[in-house]
């Protein structure tokens, strides 16, 4: 065993006074760090509070953007390099297609013409409208009920009736429009291209959709619902529309006008009218709206809202010009849910070819894009016919 002697235990404990006085001191130090630090971070809060922020010049860059550029140089130049390979992020659309097809519109283009389309009267703003990938659109249809029937604890269950399925078809057709610029006004970059020729491609093909929904035969456009086999509601089956007929060749009732309408309302089924809409032209909607009832009072009423339908006992009415005029075994007034009873399909894409060779000194904008449209539930539609029966 080793005694430590008094000398050596004087020395270490000087050493260990040493020791604390730096650690004191060091102590000391950090709080002065944090004091100042905390200091500095009040003063830099105060001064983003009460400092005007800064605006914000630009943003990332839409992705929509590069293409609409390289749409644009195309379409005023012809000049497709920019379009060539270049991808629509986040929408997994590749604008390089062949020149014989043309190159995909830009995004907002193709957005304002759609807006117009749905805008425009026509079936448009009450039928179903899907977007497809494929070339037709098929719909299965429950025609019929499962059967039921009651049973006791110790009854036997009896087979009942199954539902009947039908499947519908829908293929798409092409839709075309060529509106034509000079080079000059191509020229002009105060022209505003774009706008002019979304204008010009909604306008000629809401005017052709229009059409082909209410009477389009199906070959090589939509089918309109007007197309099909036409009978008497009394001996209405599926696959043919029932009608209701007014009384008079190509009139209403001299004596009871209104009855028709009320007929044609109550011959569709409950479970369709909460959804349902009249369809006619403007010179029938003039002779509808003179109507009154029993009591004196109008049937039709306009909307006291902006941008509302007017209504017909109550349902709104969709004015379609392409509905035929009231005539002599006419079919002038549809009533139905069309959002049930028509169904309409396309391609979510628009496509442009510029041609600047064959009107010379014109340019030639070849747009094109796929639609189909037909009836999609039989029982969801009825028709008046100006007719004896």
């Amino acid at each position: 065993m080793t005694v430590t002697g008094a000398g050596e235990s004087a020395e270490f404990a000087s050493a260990l006074n040493g020791f604390v006085t730096e650690l004191k001191g060091f102590q000391a130090d950090v709080k002065d760090i944090l004091k100042r630090t905390d200091t500095r971070m009040m003063q830099a809060e105060r001064k983003s509070a009460v400092a005007p922020q800064r605006p914000i010049l630009s943003q990332a860059a839409s992705p929509e953007a590069p293409h609409r550029k390289a749409f644009d140089a195309y379409l005023r130049g012809g000049d497709d390099e920019g379009l060539r390979g270049l991808v629509l992020e986040g929408k997994g659309l590749n604008t390089a297609v062949n020149a014989e097809g043309g190159y995909l519109v830009d995004p907002q283009t193709s957005d304002t013409i759609r807006s117009v389309l749905r805008s425009t009267s026509s079936l448009r703003r009450v039928a179903n409208v899907v977007q497809i990938e494929a070339g037709s659109f098929e719909v299965l249809v429950d025609t019929g009920d499962v059967g039921s029937g009651w049973v006791t604890e110790a009854s036997e269950i009896a087979a009942t009736g199954t539902a009947a399925i039908e499947r519908i078809a829908i293929p798409l057709h092409e839709l075309t429009a060529m509106p034509k610029a000079s080079q000059r006004l191509l020229d002009d970059s105060a022209f505003d291209l774009e706008t002019w020729l979304a204008d010009r491609i909604a306008e000629r093909f809401s005017r052709a959709e229009a059409l082909a929904f209410v009477s389009g035969d199906g070959s090589g456009k939509p089918k309109g619902f007007l197309a099909h086999t036409k009978v008497a509601q009394a001996s209405w089956e599926w696959g043919k529309l029932g009608y209701v007929a007014t009384g008079t060749a190509g009139d209403f009732n001299a004596t009871s006008p209104a009855n028709a309408i009320v007929d044609l309302v109550y011959a569709l089924n409950a479970a369709y009218r909460a959804n349902a809409t009249f369809v006619m032209n403007s010179k029938t909607a003039g002779a509808v709206r003179k109507m009154k009832d029993s009591d004196g009072r109008f049937l039709w009423s306009d909307s006291l809202a902006a941008g509302e339908p007017a209504r017909l006992m109550g349902y709104p009415v969709l004015i379609a010009e392409d509905m035929p005029d009231i005539a002599a075994n006419s079919y002038s007034i549809a009533f139905g849910d069309f959002h049930a009873g028509y169904t309409i399909a396309e391609r979510p894409d628009l496509r442009v070819l510029r041609d600047p060779f064959s009107a010379k000194p014109h340019v030639l904008f070849y747009a094109s894009r796929r639609v189909g449209g037909d009836v999609s539930d039989f029982g969801a539609i009825k028709l008046m016919k100006f007719a004896t029966s």
